[in-house]
């Protein structure tokens, strides 16, 4: 299988958009009913749900999105039995949430913000204050996303499309150090979709078609997927997007240059299960984006890249999973990144620091490839009444990181170079009764390099975990309590250690290497409680909570920092033209302490959820002196609500999230969102889904861009509406 190399559309799509979507409604309208399928898995459960008795519907209690499976949970637990902070976003609320872009997937998730600026389909996540350089993992489908392109702002970005994704699971902290080396933050899993949850029991064949509209932009998506089922123990599924948008306007209906993009992506997945046993999943997820990069509201750089990721996933347990429950999985990921300049462009040199022009039409490209193999296996077994889930396993992920083009291009400033990071771990779940001790210890080492510098470290890195549930009565039995404390061990990156050469455009001062960087060291403390009771109110309903404080301390945390070259020791030169100095330098540490809630309460008439994170931080140097970390995101504080009529053929609602301007953020403010949702199963076939995102305009940054040189600002009010068509036979 080759890398795709797809060719970006033209406006004129949108036309073809327009009429894709008049035809579902007509096709799915005059579809025969004998042969209607729901539109959607959600929409299944609710067709299916309308046709119970009140009797049916009172019974069980429902199941909440924190009563789901992480799909990055080792042991099989859901976020609430979860003794870390964990959240699962599930394919009713992507739904819902009809996202563009990733950072909209992760709207309301507490503790985890998104920066993505004016590049839309290229995102950092932040968890807890920390982001870039592998600090949070990102993984799609078990493959670690590790582009990484020197710039202001974001540094680490990546690109999945909303419409191929069925889950999203967050583990914040250090706790997470399980799922592989460096995630002091934590790890966010984005795992796509899978013909099983597609196809109906007694179906062989299905697909759907997607036609979407949004006001602010003008944008379409187009989306179509299909399913197979080959016989009972292999199926495969396809899934094909298209996005084209123009700029967006902002809450004061300025438009936003620079904010257009169009992006095809798709997805290939098939199941094997080889035995009763064991299943293996070999997948591959690609886009190919383009868009335009602006400096003063003017295109100075076209934009093109493309991103592979190919993965294979093994498991394989005994017959009751007690002493093998074997996970094999490896995986390659390669984005190619290529900037070609829009008009001649005056730069500096980077090796001898003086004035050049950079003619049109100069190309900067950026290819980095990331190669990971995971293997665990979990035993279950008991002592004494004692339960053991006994996880074990290694894991490696090697980066090899090429640039290149035209002298003086941005590419310079992201140096070539190849980094290895493995490790190997083991984790005890021992659980008595009431008592719950999680015990683990992890081994990380690493290697980085290019053609002068060979650089290597290792670390031991413990968790210990106790949980108890100390009640019994009926309203407080599902009460439990936790305290952790974990350390993570992250690396430097290969830019952080080798960039060099002088800035290229505005003022000219050089970027001075440090090969001599010190690894970055997590040590968190966290307490937290979970609750979880049914029928309260009502028979049938259920509420969930979790709640935490945390406290980390990043030792030889790693950032930038200018030097004055009329400092004694600061390593900058004194000559003509140098009035500064960038260097990535470790401070002493980086502290930082916040508080997390995420509840939600379910019933037969619909639900209301609240989430709630305040987070604060700064760096301390080696001779004690303070300062604002950068990327410390918005205290947040969102509440969403949301209606079931007609037999939950209709659901409506909306949210209304707070943020508060982070302290010491020089461009960042208090501002509220408010939005609107409504979801109609309009047929069996048919299902119409709408959404005011902004609803009452609001002009406001996201503080995370606070760092880079001109505040960005966000949509105003979208409007959202598609029709989805689903078939099968």
């Amino acid at each position: 299988m080759g890398f795709i190399s797809w060719e970006r559309r033209g406006r004129s799509a949108a036309n073809g958009a327009a009429a894709l979507l008049a035809s579902v409604a007509a096709i799915a309208l005059s579809a025969p009913s004998a042969h209607a399928q729901p539109a959607t898995q959600a929409a299944s459960e609710q067709t299916d749900q309308s046709k119970k008795t009140d009797q049916q519907k009172a019974a069980p209690a429902v199941a909440t999105l924190l009563d789901r499976i992480l799909v990055l949970s080792r042991t099989g637990e859901t976020a609430v039995q979860s003794l870390a902070s964990a959240s699962h976003v599930d394919q009713e609320q992507l739904d819902r949430r009809m996202a563009t872009t990733p950072n909209e997937m992760l709207f309301g998730v507490p503790g985890v913000a998104a920066q993505a600026d004016a590049r839309r389909v290229s995102t950092s996540i932040n968890i807890r204050g920390l982001q870039d350089f592998g600090r949070v993992a990102v993984i799609v489908d078990g493959a670690r996303q590790n582009f990484q392109r020197s710039d202001h702002g974001t540094q680490s970005t990546f690109y999945i499309d909303p419409e191929l994704v069925k889950s999203v699971d967050v583990i914040r902290g250090p706790v997470a150090n399980t799922y592989g080396s460096g995630a002091i933050g934590g790890v966010v899993f984005f795992d796509t979709k899978d013909a099983v949850d597609f196809l109906k029991p007694d179906e062989t064949w299905a697909g759907s078609v997607t036609g979407r509209y949004e006001s602010n932009g003008k944008g379409w998506t187009t989306s179509a997927t299909g399913a197979y089922r080959i016989n009972e123990n292999w199926d495969v599924l396809g899934n094909i997007v298209y996005r084209d948008y123009d700029n967006y306007k902002d809450g004061d209906g300025d438009t936003v240059n620079g904010t257009g993009f169009d992006v095809l992506s798709g997805l290939l997945k098939t199941t094997i299960r080889p035995t009763e046993n064991s299943e293996l999943k070999l997948g591959w997820v690609g886009s190919s984006d383009g868009w335009d990069e602006t400096s003063g509201g003017v295109p100075v750089n076209d934009v093109d890249l493309k991103s592979n990721t190919f993965t294979a996933r093994y498991n394989i347990t005994d017959e009751d999973k007690s002493w093998l429950d074997l996970h094999i999985n490896t995986s390659y990921n390669k984005t190619n990144l290529d900037l070609t300049s829009l008009a001649p462009q005056n730069r500096f040199d980077p090796a001898t620091g003086l004035p050049l022009v950079l003619p049109a039409g100069s190309l900067s490209t950026f290819d980095v490839g990331t190669t990971g193999i995971d293997i665990w296996n979990t035993s279950r077994f008991e002592t004494n009444g004692i339960a053991h889930e006994l996880t074990y396993g290694g894991d490696w992920v090697g980066d090899n990181v090429k640039t290149g083009g035209a002298a003086g291009g941005d590419s310079f400033y992201t140096p070539s170079g190849k980094r290895n990071v493995s490790g190997a771990y083991v984790q005890d779940k021992l659980t008595w009764d009431w008592l719950e001790v999680v015990a683990g210890l992890r081994y990380d080492s690493y290697s980085l390099k290019d053609d002068m510098h060979d650089i290597s470290g290792d670390r031991l890195s413990p968790r210990v975990t106790v949980g108890v549930s100390p009640f019994e009565s009926a309203g407080l039995a599902g009460l439990q309590f936790y305290g952790t404390y974990a350390e993570g061990y992250r690396s430097p990156s290969i830019t952080e250690t080798l960039i060099s050469g002088n800035h290229p455009a505005g003022v000219s001062f050089p970027f001075l290497p440090n090969p001599n960087l010190r690894p970055e060291t997590g040590k968190t403390t966290e307490f937290g409680v979970n609750y979880k009771q049914n029928d309260i109110f009502e028979p049938g309903d259920a509420f969930r909570l979790k709640a935490a404080y945390f406290n980390n301390d990043v030792d030889d945390y790693i950032d930038g920092v200018t030097l004055s070259p009329f400092a004694p020791g600061s390593g900058c030169p004194f000559g003509p033209g140098i009035p500064i100095c960038f260097q990535y330098q470790n401070f002493a540490k980086a502290k930082i302490n916040g508080f997390e809630l995420e509840g939600v309460y379910d019933a037969a008439w619909g639900y209301a959820g609240l989430s709630a994170s305040i987070t604060d931080g700064h760096t301390v140097s080696y001779k004690g002196v303070e300062a604002d970390l950068a990327t410390i995101p918005s205290s947040q504080v969102t509440a969403q609500l949301g209606l079931r009529f007609l037999e939950d053929k209709l659901t409506v609602g909306g949210e209304v999230q707070y943020n508060g301007k982070p302290k010491g953020n020089a461009v960042a403010t208090d501002y509220t969102l408010v939005n609107a949702f409504a979801s109609y199963q309009a047929t069996d076939n048919l299902k119409v889904d709408f959404r005011a995102d902004n609803l009452f305009d609001v002009k406001y940054a996201n503080p995370l861009n606070g760092s880079t040189t001109v505040a960005v600002y966000e949509p105003g009010i979208t409007l959202k509406l598609a029709a989805t068509m689903r078939f099968g036979g």
